[in-house]
């Protein structure tokens, strides 16, 4: 990622032709060619899998879940200290059906007080709003299990709204918004934290967000979506 590399050694793996010489191509979803490849590596960042919330089960099943799997089986099996996965905001996108959720995601702040909006705690049921909140779902349980049964120190990271502006594209934005340097703090805190397995929500200090920043890993957002509001 942008802004590790010079204090960390990084290596890239990816399965497009076209890549810098540092990454290496591999088909994650594959567990053929998997053996090896994160030996001597103290810390795995797992951002693979297609990323479009919309994601129908069956490109779930085939891409996101096999890739999952498998670079936690080589993780584990090469020794890996730390297990980062990029989970999903979307694991509990059902709670944003109703109220007050669904009018802050609208837009509509009308009789709302953002102190007093009940926070999504991570120890909350989740409530996937689809395929692929499901496939993060199971990938946050196959973490915990290997944290659990082999020592595996795993994060996982319920990842808000980032994209390439940088900035809120619409209303929910304004409550979800994970800017670029946060991103940063956000993974450089779940790479130097030390437990076992944690659960994060990964959303910069929003006034209007409505997620629990409260975390065992140190995290410590520093922006708000709210300076956008007038441009």
């Amino acid at each position: 990622m942008h802004g590790l590399d010079g204090r960390y050694d990084i290596a890239g793996v990816d399965r497009t032709i076209r890549r810098p010489p540092s990454v290496r191509r591999r088909n994650l979803a594959r567990s053929r060619g998997l053996a090896g490849i994160f030996a001597g590596a103290d810390a795995v960042v797992d951002l693979a899998g297609l990323s479009d919330y919309r994601l129908e089960w069956k490109d779930v099943w085939r891409n996101n879940l096999p890739a999952t799997l498998n670079v936690l089986e080589a993780a584990r099996r090469a020794g890996v200290r730390r297990y980062v996965f990029a989970s999903s905001n979307h694991v509990t996108g059902g709670y944003e059906r109703e109220p007050p959720y669904s009018a802050i995601v609208a837009g509509d702040y009308e009789g709302l007080d953002p102190g007093s909006i009940p926070l999504v705690r991570t120890d909350w049921p989740v409530r996937p709003d689809g395929a692929y909140a499901l496939g993060k779902i199971l990938g946050e349980a196959a973490a915990r299990w290997c944290s659990d049964a082999f020592g595996l120190s795993t994060i996982c990271l319920r990842i808000g709204t980032v994209n390439a502006e940088d900035r809120p594209l619409d209303p929910r934005h304004f409550a979800t918004l994970l800017t670029h340097a946060d991103l940063l703090r956000l993974v450089e805190a779940a790479l130097t934290v030390d437990v076992p397995f944690a659960v994060c929500y990964g959303v910069s200090r929003n006034t209007w967000r409505f997620w629990d920043i409260s975390n065992e890993i140190g995290y410590e957002p520093q922006d708000d979506a709210e300076r956008y509001r007038e441009e």
